[in-house]
């Protein structure tokens, strides 16, 4: 049997140390991880995702197409917060390439503070947290990130 020609040309840039290109819709995006109450975060998740993804753009200018969010929704014995939250607390959790400004990650929490209160989620329930990864500690498509090349700006 023979192997698939992109496994063959993976192994070959390896070999001669030269990155490649993965199609635009193979790059990798961030990560995000959407935490809230079961009975609160369902009948949300896709007006939230919506949201999520319009401050993405809008303040690390992605592309409109790519969306990887991860939801988990829990019941009220897992998620535990303090009394001065109400059944609503969110927290949403990005993990990204190092490189964005300061300036660029607090635009895109203004945004989400912002635009999640159309939702019901007012800025005293909403927690974000950004986890930045050097691209060497990000692999996808059988290679370590800092060996492709990508189709977008990291340093926004």
């Amino acid at each position: 049997m023979g192997q698939d020609k992109s496994v063959d040309s993976r192994r070959n840039s390896l070999k001669s140390n030269h990155p490649i290109t993965p199609p635009p819709h193979h790059r990798p995006m961030p990560m995000i991880k959407v935490y809230g109450l079961q009975a609160q975060l369902n009948p949300i998740k896709s007006q939230l995702s919506d949201v999520i993804h319009s401050c993405m753009m809008d303040a690390f200018q992605y592309p409109a197409d790519k969306r990887f969010q991860r939801f988990f929704p829990m019941l009220p014995e897992d998620f535990i917060y303090s009394n001065d939250r109400s059944n609503r607390y969110t927290i949403v959790e990005l993990t990204m390439f190092v490189g964005r400004s300061v300036e660029a990650k607090k635009q895109f929490m203004r945004l989400l503070f912002d635009r999640a209160s159309a939702l019901g989620i007012e800025p005293n329930d909403l927690e974000i947290t950004i986890h930045e990864l050097p691209k060497n500690d990000w692999g996808f498509r059988g290679l370590p990130g800092d060996e492709h090349t990508l189709s977008y700006k990291v340093e926004v």
